[in-house]
């Protein structure tokens, strides 16, 4: 099925300009529209959480996640909590923690989001996986990923988000434009946002999906998109 949308102007990516990077509209298959609203954090390994249990407070605890996606809790013993949200990793242990406590009222927050990350990828000079310990914005990710190779086209960066339902959300950024200080406005990156760096046309974005997202995110299903690119006055990329 052919789904065709505007692209939505950015949310607020780099925090230190009152700048705007617009987007051009596209049309892009297997992709839900792009929304503002932040998307919920789900919890990495790496991430330290804080359990603290209303009626029985001596029980509170700041646990550290596993590489296994597991914390390890007095109370609840194991629990999977690893690319859950807040409030599911709290159901689950509320339930771990009934075999110990008759009615136990459990809140969950983040202590450190140590396993935050974005997968930028493209032409940057050190593709993969990288930390993102703040909202830090798209070129602040490619800066982080050793920053862009000759070959890269600025105008045309990819942005790929999780969104309702664990299905993409996709849009472009004209980073370009932001760089020289004419575009209005910035936007945060997510964690588990995927930042890709086209070379020529945008229709490679494609092969990088299934030559490496698909393999390394977690989406709920794999999915397949193209998009349709407009071409800028002049032909240029």
């Amino acid at each position: 099925m052919r789904i065709a949308r505007r692209m939505l102007p950015l949310l607020p990516l780099i925090g230190c300009t009152g700048h705007e990077i617009t987007a051009t509209p596209r049309d892009a298959e297997g992709f839900l529209p792009w929304s503002n609203a932040a998307p919920e954090y789900r919890i990495a390994a790496g991430d330290r959480v804080r359990v603290q249990y209303l009626l029985t407070p001596e029980l509170n605890e700041v646990a550290l996640v596993a590489p296994d996606g597991q914390v390890a809790l007095r109370a609840a013993g194991r629990v999977d909590v690893a690319g859950r949200t807040l409030s599911e990793a709290e159901a689950a242990i509320t339930q771990a923690s009934r075999r110990y406590l008759t009615h136990p009222v459990v809140t969950l927050g983040i202590e450190e989001a140590a396993g935050s990350v974005v997968l930028v990828g493209g032409m940057v000079r050190n593709p993969g996986q990288h930390p993102l310990p703040a909202r830090r914005g798209a070129l602040e990710a490619v800066i982080r990923a050793g920053g862009f190779t000759d070959e890269a086209r600025l105008s045309e960066v990819v942005l790929i988000r999780r969104g309702p339902g664990d299905l993409p959300m996709m849009r472009t950024l004209d980073l370009r434009a932001f760089v020289s200080g004419t575009a209005p406005e910035d936007v945060p990156l997510a964690a588990g946002d995927i930042v890709y760096v086209p070379r020529s046309r945008i229709a490679e974005v494609n092969l990088w999906i299934d030559q490496y997202v698909n393999r390394l995110i977690p989406f709920s299903r794999n999915f397949s998109y193209s998009i349709n690119r407009i071409p800028t006055v002049g032909g240029a990329f």
